[in-house]
């Protein structure tokens, strides 16, 4: 990255800009009796919009609160703008001595990051994340994307690179963010097996949060000081809002393609992340906070890449059910009708596999043809000659995880999604095709 300072700069102000509040949280309590902390930030006819600390909106009818919730709102309908639009209020947070402190001011961080992510739900920016020195990108193979399979340091001298890199931007960051901010609060943050010891420094309604998990990675989220006052912790939300999200991002296309929609992106980069990149994909889409970095310490994942990934999923699963939502997995072999039973309830499918030149260079030319197909009968018998005719032989070195996103009946192809970016966030290949090249191995976060 050669210009984080100005790039970080207009992200924080981006944050400062759309972190307002409506009001202060309160405990909501729907009718059986389950409770949640959030804040009402609109009403409009028989529906209620509450947001939680983290930023999520959730729209219900007032009917599924309790008694008392339900007066509260009708109280505070008259005062609250509809609940399709964004609250008009200031920001809300409590005054700290750095918050007379310029931007520029706090945007020294005396390391250069790997990556800067940012995080947000219904138009609003919620968070950033930024990763410093870490075993996966120090030892990141040359390009991305299909080309990220390569690994040559040896672990030993990996080991003792990672060691100095953290060590080296923990201090420069630590001593930077101190001289300007003043001695941070020490705090623990995070959900379940992510849960981690912080270094916290506040400014104007934000909380810039400092981790090193030891031999793995440094890095920086940027929260709203409410969601940092909570812990970070995340409410878990209701099966029926989760379920009709999902619904709403079924696409039906002309042609027969039923694909979801709307699955958010995470780049694993040029390193071999694909595990815990696809996995935190999976999280998100369900209102589950992950991140990839955390998940690759749990699935004990080598330099430069390579997770194991049935202790990271096994990991992940305590997390996942904890927020209600259920983790499914299973060996088998690639059929249209196991996918659409997710699909159809739009729930992505995380699929292993090997990801060979011939597997991608199939799949890149097939979903360039897809865009021209006007006549789907006649692609049906192109695509079965060519899926008879292929030979696709698997390749160990390659091994892979995506998510199968979508499927076909008629033509018997399926779309799946890499963690490369948004060049491969949709592609097909046939089942006959794709199963050549299959580990069997599939799992699925739902409901």
């Amino acid at each position: 990255m050669k210009h984080p300072t100005c790039v970080f700069l207009a992200l924080l102000l981006t944050l400062a800009q759309t972190s307002g509040q409506s009001s202060e949280l309160r405990t909501f309590t729907n009718a059986s009796g389950k409770a949640i902390q959030a804040r009402l930030v609109g009403v409009e006819g028989v529906n209620a919009t509450i947001e939680m600390a983290t930023g999520q909106r959730f729209t219900l009818a007032v009917t599924q609160f309790s008694a008392a919730d339900q007066a509260y709102i009708k109280q505070a309908a008259a005062t609250l703008a509809p609940a399709t639009a964004a609250p008009a209020a200031a920001t809300a947070y409590k005054p700290g001595p750095n918050d007379q402190l310029e931007p520029a001011v706090v945007n020294e961080f005396g390391a250069h990051p790997f990556s800067v992510a940012m995080y947000a739900e219904n138009d609003k920016v919620t968070g950033f994340s930024l990763v410093f020195a870490n075993k996966g990108d120090l030892f990141s193979a040359r390009g991305s994307g299909e080309m990220h399979f390569d690994k040559d340091t040896p672990p030993a001298q990996a080991a003792m690179i990672v060691k100095k890199a953290m060590d080296k931007d923990l201090a420069a960051i630590s001593a930077t963010l101190t001289k300007q901010l003043g001695e941070p609060l020490k705090e623990r943050f995070g959900e379940k097996a992510g849960r981690m010891n912080m270094q916290r420094w506040d400014w104007r309604g934000h909380s810039i949060l400092l981790a090193e998990a030891e031999g793995e990675y440094v890095g920086i989220q940027i929260v709203t000081s409410a969601f940092a006052d909570a812990g970070g912790k995340v409410a878990s939300v209701a099966d029926t809002i989760i379920r009709s999200r999902a619904l709403a991002n079924l696409e039906k296309r002309e042609g027969g393609d039923v694909v979801i929609g709307d699955i958010p992106m995470v780049d694993q980069g040029p390193k071999g992340y694909c595990a815990p990149a696809t996995a935190e994909r999976s999280m998100r889409y369900l209102g589950i906070p992950a991140d990839m970095y955390i998940l690759a310490n749990a699935g004990q994942t080598g330099f430069g890449g390579g997770t194991n990934v049935d202790m990271m999923l096994s990991g992940m699963a305590a997390q996942i059910r904890s927020k209600r939502r259920s983790f499914d997995s299973w060996e088998s072999e690639l059929k249209i009708k196991e996918i659409a039973k997710y699909i159809d309830k739009g729930l992505p499918v995380m699929w292993t596999l090997c990801s060979t030149k011939g597997f991608n260079d199939t799949a890149n030319k097939r979903t360039k043809e897809r865009k021209t197909v006007t006549d789907w009968a006649a692609w049906r018998e192109k695509v079965t000659a060519e899926a008879a005719a292929n030979s696709l032989p698997k390749d160990k070195d390659t091994r892979h995880i995506v998510l199968i996103i979508g499927y076909n009946k008629d033509t018997n192809e399926m779309a799946f999604s890499d963690s490369w970016g948004d060049d491969f966030k949709e592609r097909w290949i046939t089942l006959q095709e794709a199963e050549q090249v299959s580990d069997g191995r599939f799992y699925v976060v739902g409901f």
